[in-house]
Parts: C-alpha cells; structure tokens; sequence
C-alpha cells in the first residue's frame, strides 16, 4: 500500500458591494487554488435575502468590467 499526500493552497476572497443603508447590493466570491482563479461568482444582496450564486467566466468580468466603465462615464447622479 502506498501513502499519497495532497495539499492545496485555497484562498477565498470576497467583495462586499453595498448601499449605504447596507441594505442593498452585491457580493463578488472569487476561489483561488494553487495561485490560480478557480471560480468567480456574483450574489444580489436584498435586505436580508442573497441570491443564489452566479458563476461568471472571465469573458462575462470582462464584458461587466467594460458595462460598469460605460455606466459610470454617463453624466448625473444614479
């Protein structure tokens, strides 16, 4: 019998987006194993309830990185 041994390097980062009341928005999960991005997801946050998590491929970040940019160069308040 032979003894074989694994270990990871799992690191959990997590982004909490919220209006000021804290009442409202988003929560960005990102999973690295190993030094390299395993999985990246999005929750709506509503008062007390979350969404169930949305997994986003990094084509998907980039396409929201590039809408939020656009967004935010409008003039006004939101």
């Amino acid at each position: 019998m032979a003894l074989s041994r694994s270990t990871n390097n799992i690191v959990n980062l997590q982004f909490g987006i919220m209006n000021e009341d804290k009442k409202q928005g988003v929560d960005i999960s990102q999973a690295i194993i190993n030094g390299r991005c395993a999985v990246v997801s999005l929750r709506a946050i509503n008062g007390g309830r979350k969404s169930a998590a949305v997994k986003l491929e990094r084509e998907c970040l980039e396409d929201l990185v590039e809408a939020l940019t656009e967004i935010l160069g409008a003039e006004g308040e939101f």
